[in-house]
């Protein structure tokens, strides 16, 4: 019983570093933090630290280095595209005739994680305003957002202007404008309070799309993480100038899923047809030289 939850707890540590390393939130050299610090920052022994660790270096993802700790092995590959029209979630949803609600689980002023501070280029601790939601469309569950803005732009914010209209268009609405969004995808999974939430087992397989806002001076006014179902959600991009680019590869691929979607952890009740929501985006490929 005692190695099944240690077992538990390591895979969950390892989830928490893959998710770090696709992201890229990890210190420029590769560097990850000490097995004290991670046991420290996770709540967990390290002895189960040391196991997921182990775990990923099984799978090709970290390495140790004698005397120097834990580095990310290799490097994730990150393609910039320049994009030219994009519809977020909300605009797929409504197209499609669908009713789209959000209910706040979280609404509060906090000190920011390291993560959080590099991203919207603040001092580590500096506080800033955190809301978790959870979106549904037609009453099912479609993603889990982590939505982090610093003081100076998160104090007008209410947390009924968090459910309706949006924190994103509450800072719009207060005059802050967002001239540029920054976007990462990569693959995640279900933690126990995602599966919670969106209602299906842990470790089910989650798209994580990360946002972060700048206005006009380039100054980073608010950071979104979207843990959406990856059986309902898919993003779309249709590329532009691949002939003339002399690629001898297509651009991209999409795979997209099928519309009927259920999990064991699903209630009967839920079990139901129901539709994959599909942003779109036109991308301007631009192809750099040195």
């Amino acid at each position: 019983m005692i190695a099944s939850v240690t077992g538990q707890r390591a895979a969950a540590v390892a989830a928490d570093l893959r998710e770090r390393i696709a992201l890229g939130d990890v210190d420029p050299s590769g560097a990850l933090e000490s097995e004290a610090a991670l046991g420290l920052r996770l709540g967990v022994s390290r002895v189960t630290v040391r196991r997921a660790l182990e775990l990923l270096r099984s799978e090709g993802l970290v390495e140790s280095r004698r005397g120097a700790g834990w580095f990310v092995a290799g490097a994730a590959v990150h393609q910039p595209l320049a994009l030219g029209t994009f519809r977020h979630a909300g605009s797929a949803v409504a197209d499609a005739g669908l009713r789209a609600s959000r209910r706040v689980v979280e609404f509060g002023f906090r000190p920011s994680p390291d993560r959080v501070a590099a991203s919207l280029q603040l001092h580590e601790g500096g506080d800033v305003l955190h809301v978790r939601s959870v979106r549904s469309v037609d009453g099912v569950p479609l993603d889990v957002a982590h939505e982090w803005v610093p003081d100076a732009f998160g104090a007008g914010v209410s947390r009924s202007d968090a459910q309706d209209p949006g924190t994103w268009a509450t800072l719009q609405g207060h005059g802050v404008r967002i001239d540029r969004v920054r976007q990462t995808v990569t693959a995640a999974l279900a933690t126990d309070e995602d599966a919670d939430l969106l209602g299906v087992a842990p470790g089910s397989a989650l798209l994580l799309v990360r946002r972060v806002a700048h206005d006009g001076s380039g100054a980073a006014v608010a950071l979104a993480d979207h843990r959406y179902l990856a059986s309902r959600f898919s993003l779309e991009v249709e590329f532009a100038g691949w002939s003339t680019a002399g690629a001898g590869e297509p651009p991209g691929l999409r795979d997209s899923a099928t519309d009927v979607r259920t999990s064991p952890a699903t209630p009967p009740a839920a079990r139901r047809a129901v539709p994959t929501v599909t942003p779109t985006a036109t991308v301007t490929m631009t192809e750099e030289t040195s």
